[in-house]
């Protein structure tokens, strides 16, 4: 390694370490209360199961993990976010290294998304748009070992079909990148491989589906609710003639707007943005493929269904937007004049999170601001009040009795919705507004 090697790689660290110690104390010292997404999560992990409502069980896991070894302590959870978002940064700063072959515009790969508020800004609230993000990079990375490489590995067919299934035991819309991916490897093998198949290629898609099999049980065992859910969040049901054209033009001016401080630092770094596309050359064919592909995909969906795609749901999607730019203006950067994009970076990594500290301290009615911990104080003495017993499940929607499951120091298992068949067979029970709490 040499120290030129040696000095980016020490600046990258010190980056994700900046970033994740910055995020995960800024919310920690700002917000008075988990986020929604992060409550609703937890009250799931208190009851683990393959699948839940709204969405599989992925996150709901990771959290549960958490909680077991910290408890009700905020912080964890703002970290935990944070380890998802850099090991996401790690293996786009990886593959960025093999695609570029160049050090230091692999760093600004990285640090180029910082620009993006999805890695950032909306960080500190872990959910299954999170929770995709370290499984996104490494079924990119690992895919492009195999594309690229002379050889297919078992190892990393394996390794695919275990992190796809993970990111899809995520979210979903996962699947976006797993058919772009797909596309990818159907032109590999049928039309640069001369038809040419290799059976190794399925051992991804047998890990792929082996993992996925209880969820899949359970998703038909429970009416495959999950996915009423997902399409129901997409307004199709009521969508007219005129949603799509409406839906996929706001979609497009969306995602111009959350590229606006992205493209500012790459006109720090460019004059003009010049594309020359060689659909011959395979490593712009797979950078097209992840990064390209999968918006388009997104777009056409919203077209075809006349859906309303929800801004967040494309956290993942951008995350080697830094590489697929830099490597096509490579030869526009003139590494000696850095100066403007390293000050332009500096700005945008400081101005996030004090706008998100100005926010968090200044409005007072947000989910971030809700007294969980009070009301969970005030629960429990009520309790005790009538009750010797202890407190075990709790009954509600997500939010409230998941806030008294979180903070309660029994932590009560979240059973769902209040039924009156249930409360029925509780020992002692006591409810207030619309959340019960109980000992079975």
């Amino acid at each position: 390694m040499t120290n030129n090697t040696k000095n980016i790689n020490n600046i990258f660290y010190i980056f994700v370490l900046s970033h994740l110690i910055f995020w995960t104390l800024v919310p920690s010292l700002t917000n008075h209360n988990l986020p929604l997404d992060t409550i609703e999560a937890l009250a799931w992990g208190s009851n683990l199961d393959w699948g839940f409502n709204k969405h599989p069980p992925m996150s709901a896991f990771f959290l549960e993990v958490f909680f077991q070894i910290f408890g009700s302590q905020d912080w964890a959870y703002y970290l935990l976010s944070q380890i998802f978002v850099i090991i996401s940064f790690y293996y786009v700063f990886k593959f960025s290294k093999e695609i570029l072959k160049n050090d230091l515009l692999s760093l600004i790969s990285v640090l180029l998304i910082e620009g993006i508020y999805f890695y950032n800004f909306t960080t500190p609230e872990f959910n299954v748009n999170v929770c995709q993000l370290p499984f996104w990079s490494l079924t990119v990375y690992f895919s492009w070992k195999i594309y690229s490489g002379k050889s297919i590995n078992f190892t990393d067919c394996f390794l695919i079909g275990l992190f796809a299934a993970f990111g899809f035991l995520s979210k979903y819309l996962f699947l976006y990148l797993l058919v772009s991916i797909d596309l990818l490897f159907f032109y590999l093998i049928f039309i640069k491989k001369n038809k040419k198949f290799d059976f190794k290629y399925l051992i991804s898609f047998e890990v792929f589906l082996v993992v996925l099999v209880p969820h899949l049980i359970w998703l038909n065992n429970n009416d495959f609710i999950t996915l009423t859910y997902g399409l129901a969040r997409t307004g199709l049901e009521q969508s007219g003639l005129i949603d799509h054209i409406k839906f996929p033009l706001i979609f497009i001016a969306k995602q111009i707007g959350i590229l606006i401080p992205f493209l500012f630092l790459i006109m720090l770094l460019v004059k003009k943005i010049r594309f020359k596309i060689n659909f011959n050359n395979k490593e712009q064919f797979f950078l097209i493929a992840i990064n390209v592909v999968p918006i388009f995909l997104m777009f056409l969906t919203s077209v075809i269904t006349g859906s309303k795609i929800r801004t967040m749901w494309m956290t993942p999607f951008y995350l080697f937007f830094g590489t697929f730019f830099v490597y096509f203006l490579k030869t526009q950067i003139n590494i000696k004049k850095l100066k403007p994009f390293i000050f332009g970076f500096i700005f945008l990594f400081f101005i996030s999170p004090v706008t998100y500290s100005y926010i968090s301290i200044s409005k007072q009615d947000k989910r971030t601001d809700y007294p969980g911990k009070e009301i969970a104080i005030k629960t429990q003495y009520a309790w005790d009040q009538q009750f010797n017993s202890t407190i075990n499940v709790v009954y509600g929607n997500e939010w409230n009795a998941g806030n008294l499951s979180y903070h309660l120091k029994s932590r009560p298992v979240w059973e769902g919705i209040v039924k009156r068949n249930k409360l029925d067979q509780l020992k002692d029970y006591m409810c207030l507004d619309n959340v019960c709490v109980g000992s079975k």
